[in-house]
């Protein structure tokens, strides 16, 4: 973001990432022992997205959220909890947890993601 005026931060929707340059999305975010570690990327009225890296055990206790949300591992394996069904899901795949049913995720190994969450 370094070539944005300060008067143009207000408008800025994606943020703690550089601007106009590619990126991968992995080496946002570093494996912590025994933790979760998360950067913001945007959080809006209707969507947030934020990277996440789970070391293995490190989890997401069940819950439910207002909108859709849609995990897409990056790097790692996942158990994903959506409502009564386990799912492992693994790099290079998604799955979508959908509004208001109970849903949680634990590492099987480290692993990190991208998760993108639309309200209604």
């Amino acid at each position: 973001m370094a070539d944005l005026e300060l008067k143009d931060l207000k408008n800025v929707t994606i943020k703690n990432i550089d601007h106009n340059k590619v990126l991968n999305l992995t080496d946002l975010v570093s494996y912590q022992q025994g933790q979760v570690v998360s950067r913001t990327l945007s959080q809006v009225k209707q969507i947030s997205l934020t990277l996440f890296a789970f070391d293995t055990g490190e989890g997401i206790s069940t819950h439910s959220a207002p909108g859709d949300a849609m995990v897409q591992v990056l790097d790692g394996v996942a158990e994903v909890t959506i409502g009564d069904e386990v799912f492992n899901v693994g790099a290079g795949e998604s799955i979508v947890m959908p509004a208001n049913i109970p849903h949680g995720l634990e590492a099987r190994e480290r692993f990190k993601m991208l998760l993108t969450l639309i309200k209604q």
